[in-house]
């Protein structure tokens, strides 16, 4: 396998061992030069083969291997958005999916800056309008905000984060599981949030967008 491949396959394992990817839920994909590797429709994130995934263009056109994955256009709006997006982790882990049914907390951004590990590794994390998983209407969602991120929460659906690396997405999406988690425990409490010169702070040292 080559490298790709294995930090794919990697990456699957590792999710389904934390408990973040029950059953055949969850889609991973890397980018390789000018295509793009995803998980097959239907694949266990804890069984991935590194020499049987789907290959597509960032045109969409379906190269090699199985079927891909459905939701394969919303891998590709943040490859589209960010030209350093290396990697994209789509979960239905269960408080980050809790927390996509709920109102976001700000115009921006769903979840509120209650760790300076969210600031850090996720950042601003828009809650992009229902769509029927794998409608590209979710993918055109991701394509027409007009302010940088790198993670979202799809509205009764669940969690997408992206990186430059599948560490650094796989890190984002366990972090954002963990506020999401905290989010909920807190409950109707008004939480004593970082104040907004620190979480600018945060953004700025550690390469994160937070736009609040």
């Amino acid at each position: 396998m080559s490298e790709p491949h294995e930090d794919l396959v990697r990456a699957g394992a590792r999710l389904a061992a934390s408990g973040l990817s029950p059953g055949s839920s969850g889609n991973l994909s890397v980018r390789d030069g000018d295509t793009v590797l995803i998980t097959p429709t239907g694949a266990d994130l804890a069984a991935l083969d590194g020499d049987a995934l789907s290959v597509v263009g960032l045109d969409g056109g379906h190269r090699a291997g199985p079927r891909p994955s459905k939701e394969f256009p919303l891998h590709l709006a943040f490859y589209r958005r960010d030209p350093d997006a290396a990697a994209v982790v789509h979960l239905h882990s269960r408080h980050a999916t809790a927390a996509s049914c709920l109102p976001p907390w700000s115009e921006r951004s769903a979840v509120p800056p209650l760790t300076p590990y969210f600031v850090m590794r996720v950042g601003t994390t828009p809650l992009i309008p229902y769509a029927d998983p794998g409608d590209p209407a979710q993918a055109d969602a991701v394509a027409r905000l007009p302010f940088p991120f790198r993670a979202a929460l799809l509205e009764n659906h669940g969690p997408v984060t992206a990186g430059r690396t599948m560490s650094a997405a796989v890190a984002a999406a366990t972090e954002l599981e963990e506020v999401s988690a905290l989010l909920l425990l807190l409950g109707d409490r008004t939480p004593r949030l970082l104040p907004p010169d620190v979480a600018a702070s945060l953004a700025r040292r550690y390469g994160s967008p937070w736009s609040g």
